[in-house]
């Protein structure tokens, strides 16, 4: 293991990272790295401090305590032009898929070109159908986010994410209203995105069948505070309680869903 991490970059650095709102502590002293080429999936029960932490990462919230370096900018009391270049080297993909509902899919893929380059319009054109087949959305480039699935405006949102081809990506609970066969369609981008553009990848997400699928290593989130950072074999195989539960209880839900919907059809 140690000889796999010393061939290993890692890209992602947080060091005793703490966050508070008000009296109320939702980050406790958390640390943990993120490597090259890898999908590292953020995990915990709800409260944990999952999408704070996400949000310390991509720099919305600013780090007070404890130090957080991405591609060797650090997060901590960075400066504005400083942070502009950070921007550009990441793709977010939120929640909600944040697309303007406004614009075309085609459009909203082309705002980060548009924002953040001088290319004229027949490249950016050109790039924005690439992404936009990349992730199987060519024929909705000139429909409108209200006339697309749930599915779909991941997909788009996804797109967009990726228009600068950013080296990291980060996702927020990507999975959220997805069906099972949308969920592991979205699954089986990101991990096109790794293996093809050997892109690095941090996402959040509680599915477990996501987390089986895609992890390489994983950062377990308990009250705030990281209880396992590591090896996805070596979350699955760990004697912590919380963590054992976790699995054992989604794994649980996923099959008496399952067997839920198998009686629906007889």
């Amino acid at each position: 293991m140690n000889a796999e991490k010393q061939n290993k970059e890692a890209v992602i650095r947080v060091e005793n990272l703490s966050a508070h709102f008000g009296k109320r502590i939702i980050l406790r002293e958390v640390s943990f790295q993120a490597f090259s080429n890898e999908i590292t999936v953020i995990l915990g029960r709800s409260g944990c401090g999952k999408t704070t932490l996400l949000k310390h990462l991509i720099g919305l919230y600013p780090v007070r305590q404890g130090r957080v370096e991405v591609m060797n900018f650090s997060l901590a009391g960075i400066e504005e032009d400083d942070y502009h270049q950070f921007a550009l080297r990441i793709g977010v993909l939120f929640q909600n898929g944040a697309l303007l509902n406004s614009l075309t899919v085609a459009e909203n893929v082309a705002i980060p070109l548009e924002q953040n380059t001088h290319l004229p319009a027949s490249i950016i054109d050109y790039l924005v159908r690439l992404k936009l087949h990349l992730v199987e959305l060519e024929n909705a480039a000139d429909l409108y986010p209200t006339q697309l699935s749930g599915g779909m405006r991941k997909r788009a949102a996804l797109a967009r994410a990726i228009a600068l081809d950013p080296p990291i990506l980060f996702a927020d609970e990507p999975s959220a209203g997805l069906d099972p066969v949308t969920l592991s369609a979205l699954d089986e981008l990101f991990l096109r995105l790794k293996h093809g553009l050997g892109m690095t990848i941090l996402l959040v997400t509680h599915e477990v069948p996501s987390i089986l699928r895609l992890a390489d290593r994983v950062v377990f989130l308990d009250e705030g505070r990281v209880l396992y950072a590591g090896p996805l074999t070596g979350a699955l195989e760990s004697d912590i309680e919380p963590i054992k539960e976790f699995f054992r209880r989604e794994l649980s839900l996923r099959s008496l869903k399952g067997s839920s919907s198998l009686q629906s059809r007889k």
